[in-house]
């Protein structure tokens, strides 16, 4: 698989671990480490423990193998779709996010600019893509909590609330503690929406 931008860069798919425990505790709680909360998340509110999520970070974040998860949509769908790439650069290491339409047979043709928001509308549009191209995440759910870090603009929080839980209960979180979670969640997006007023959307011209 090539993506524009990145070269010859070890790119994999890596979409097949999406249903691996633990995926979801380093996906989600990378995005509330800004510490800013007087508790701390735990991994086991997403499904797993701390040792699977140890265990599956070795794969996610391999120096040489960086995933990509591919959340895209046909040609015709009125947002972009977006491809997820974890960049395990030996010294920079982080999570980048970039348009993406109908995948190519190489994967070649994802553009090198970068996804810096997506308001509620577009998040739901590429989530809930009804007919999503065979390459890339199927699920719905697993769709949205991908691209959840991305949110950003304005949206209401029992909307936003409701959807999270119900999402996180169906990739696998304990329906005990999946409000805890999701209010975690929202309070981190909620900050960051209000600290970051530059965070725009390349896919609405925003």
């Amino acid at each position: 698989m090539l993506i524009e931008g990145y070269g010859h860069g070890p790119v994999v798919a890596g979409e097949s671990l999406l249903g691996r425990r633990g995926f979801w505790a380093n996906h989600l709680l990378a995005m509330c480490g800004d510490g800013t909360c007087a508790g701390r998340a735990d991994p086991d509110w997403f499904g797993g423990d701390g040792g699977d999520a140890d265990a599956l970070a070795e794969v996610l974040f391999d120096p040489e193998q960086w995933p990509v998860f591919r959340a895209l949509v046909p040609d015709s769908h009125p947002a972009s779709g977006v491809v997820v790439v974890y960049r395990n650069l030996v010294d920079e290491f982080g999570v980048d996010y970039h348009p993406g339409g109908q995948t190519t047979g190489t994967g070649a043709g994802f553009s090198p600019a970068l996804v810096s928001g997506l308001s509620w509308r577009e998040l739901t549009r590429v989530a809930d893509c009804p007919e999503p191209p065979a390459d890339g995440v199927q699920d719905a759910s697993g769709r949205f909590l991908l691209l959840l870090p991305l949110l950003s603009g304005e949206w209401s929080d029992e909307v936003v609330r409701e959807r999270i839980i119900a999402d996180l209960v169906a990739v696998g979180a304990p329906e005990c503690t999946v409000g805890r979670a999701a209010g975690h969640l929202l309070g981190h997006l909620e900050r960051r929406a209000l600290h970051d007023t530059g965070w725009g959307s390349p896919l609405s011209g925003g």
